[in-house]
């Protein structure tokens, strides 16, 4: 078992290796994943770690707030296409990088992690959506 795990991980590795900044992406980056690639947002953070909406209250395109503790109980959000991009986010990554690792150990290929506070990301989308 701990042979297959082993593969399993260096090709993850692998993977994360061919993307810019290890699969970390900026505002702009995650802008164009979901406007451009219909990647879908995932808002992984705790309940106690939101201040006003979540994502997907924010109204943000393909978003969902599916909070780390209860995480498994939305894996029914989750693209059946393991090659669709997903982008998850946080406050400050450290949830973000835990359900990254989860998503890629079930297969998803095309996973990142937004590397600033989510909430800068709601904010951006309510000054575009705004005008």
């Amino acid at each position: 078992m701990a042979d297959k795990t082993k593969e399993k991980l260096d090709v993850i590795i692998e993977m994360n290796k061919q993307k810019e900044n290890l699969g970390m992406v900026t505002l702009h980056q995650t802008r164009e994943l979901l406007m451009d690639a219909g990647a879908i947002l995932l808002d992984v953070r705790p309940p106690a770690k939101v201040a006003g909406e979540n994502a997907q209250e924010a109204g943000i395109a393909n978003a969902f707030y599916t909070p780390y503790p209860e995480f498994a109980n939305y894996l029914d959000e989750l693209p059946s296409d393991h090659t669709n991009p997903i982008v998850v986010a946080c406050v400050k990554g450290w949830f973000a990088n835990r359900v990254m690792g989860y998503l890629e150990m079930m297969g998803y290929e095309n996973v990142y992690v937004l590397d600033t506070n989510i909430e800068d990301l709601i904010e951006v989308h309510h000054a575009h959506a705004d005008k």
